[in-house]
């Protein structure tokens, strides 16, 4: 992640609550570095669109604290040191950190609660940026993990801005070099499908026309934000679920993905991989905590996955 350093500002952000920022930042480089949301155990690079500084800032974080009094020290480059509380407020809200309904469905189902005594503070991190966060959907689309990395760290480096903070540095994806990229130039250097081309073109165009503001999208329900997003090419309902849970932080199960399912069927000792109507039953229950029990269940997959 280093590079020639430039001129930082350092802020501490604190969280009231419970959080074991480690283990909840450990998706973020468990399939690789996408140059978008870099994390390598020990440094948070990201960046943010921030309303009020008009354009993008970098931050590298640092976990410091305790599970009790978690704290990011933030830096952030000079030139946006004005806009600290900003930055601040951005990076705060990208951990779901209220667990006030999760505590509520532990105690009532045993299994979760399991779940909450081995992996206490884990929280969700959320994906604020639209056109970034429908990038990731589109780049894991039937294919590992791994590979979806591979794919967005690719489209950062053609079609995305670097921005450097400190010794460290991350890109940010850009819908106006996305919307003008030729499909044969996704298919060939991204390597693309045609059809995931089309979706990638497609979503950039909708953040041009104003269509993935990000204000616009809180103020409306799930339904119509799922009919809203699923117009766009190449963004089907598990996408949108997914919009849903990791970029508002809305309770949602996106009880499709082959990942969830795998991590239901784990938690519930199910016999075999159960299907997505199973997992909607099986997790009918959740409610206000899916998000949080969502997180919970994959990041114990994860650990069953790497032996730990």
């Amino acid at each position: 992640m280093s590079s020639g350093a430039t001129a930082t500002v350092a802020i501490d952000v604190d969280f009231a609550q419970q959080i074991d920022l480690q283990a909840s930042l450990a998706p973020l480089g468990r399939w690789g570095d996408d140059l978008l949301d870099r994390w390598d155990g020990e440094i948070l690079v990201r960046t943010a669109r921030l309303p009020a500084h008009g354009g993008v800032v970098a931050y590298a974080a640092r976990p410091a604290g305790d599970l009790g009094e978690p704290r990011l020290e933030v830096h952030i480059q000079a030139q946006a040191a004005e806009h600290v509380e900003e930055v601040a407020s951005h990076v705060r809200q990208t951990l779901l950190a209220d667990q006030a309904a999760l505590a509520e469905l532990a105690a009532a189902d045993k299994r979760v609660g399991r779940l909450r005594s081995l992996y206490p503070g884990v929280v969700p991190v959320l994906f604020a940026d639209p056109l970034a966060a429908l990038m990731r959907s589109i780049s894991a689309q039937q294919v590992n993990l791994r590979w979806a990395a591979v794919v967005r760290r690719r489209l950062a480096e053609r079609y995305g801005s670097r921005h450097a903070v400190g010794r460290w540095q991350a890109w940010s994806l850009e819908a106006d070099s996305l919307a003008s990229a030729r499909i044969a130039d996704l298919r060939s250097s991204i390597q693309l499908t045609t059809a995931k081309s089309k979706a990638v073109i497609g979503c950039a165009r909708a953040q041009q026309a104003g269509e993935l503001e990000i204000g616009a999208l809180r103020a409306i329900d799930d339904e119509q934000l799922i009919a809203h997003l699923t117009r766009l090419r190449g963004i089907g309902h598990w996408s949108a679920e997914w919009f849903l849970a990791r970029t508002l932080g809305r309770p949602r199960v996106v009880a499709g993905d082959l990942g969830v399912r795998k991590a239901i069927g784990r938690l519930y000792a199910t016999d075999g991989l159960p299907t997505e109507k199973e997992v909607r039953r099986l997790t009918s229950h959740w409610e206000a905590a899916a998000t949080h029990a969502q997180a919970l269940a994959l990041h114990d997959l994860a650990v069953a996955a790497s032996g730990s």
